[in-house]
């Protein structure tokens, strides 16, 4: 069989261009390149929807859910579902009358691992973001007061906690990953939400986002 001078050419040019040490690395710098920018555009493609799959942090545990779920889920740009519920400290909280404060919501149980690797960062973020205005509610799921108190003690955490023993809170918002956390911004707009363990810098820019 006979061969184009055309075809004999570049097939030449490959093997040079595969034998050579420079053409190996512009092989791997071309791999390189294509790779990052896969990652680029899925990455942009996240942040256009507002949401992503993990903050970066630990993976999520599943947790079933028993509460109703017969309403709208959390949509990014729509107001966060509303609910009331009590504080471990005994406060009464609804979150339609945070309107004017940026609000995080985290869902969470004590035995999750993921929850407690990233509770000191929640706590020190809690510190810088309190004196803004900013409010913390960490809801922790099919546990009962007694349990999250004691969870809260040994760990030296004060940001407010929410026990929400029948999946009530969480069943709103369709958390059945934990940790999951929902940055609400103070005209009561859902405006990031994760699956998933945040780090510090997650955090930090995320309240940053709703203004905390």
């Amino acid at each position: 069989m006979s061969h184009s001078p055309n075809s004999a050419s570049e097939q030449d040019w490959r093997a040079r261009t595969r034998n050579s040490k420079g053409g190996s690395a512009l092989v791997l710098l071309l791999t390189l390149a294509l790779v990052l920018g896969g990652a680029w555009l899925m990455e942009n493609r996240k942040q256009d929807k507002g949401t992503d799959a993990s903050g970066g942090g630990a993976a999520a545990a599943s947790v079933e859910l028993s509460g109703d779920q017969t309403g709208s889920a959390p949509e990014i740009g729509q107001p966060a579902p509303d609910f009331t519920a009590m504080t471990m400290d005994g406060k009464k909280v609804r979150l339609s009358e945070l309107k004017g404060h940026p609000v995080w919501i985290t869902f969470g149980a004590t035995w999750c691992t993921a929850c407690r690797a990233e509770a000191p960062d929640i706590e020190q973020a809690w510190k810088g973001a309190q004196p803004k205005g900013t409010q913390i509610l960490a809801v922790f799921i099919k546990e009962d007061a007694a349990t999250v108190r004691t969870y809260a003690n040994r760990l030296g955490l004060s940001f407010p906690m929410i026990s929400d023993p029948e999946t009530t809170i969480a069943s709103r918002y369709r958390s059945i990953g934990i940790p999951s956390h929902f940055f609400i911004d103070s005209d009561g707009i859902l405006r990031a939400s994760y699956v998933g363990g945040l780090t510090a810098e997650k955090m930090d820019e995320n309240l940053k986002l709703i203004g905390g």
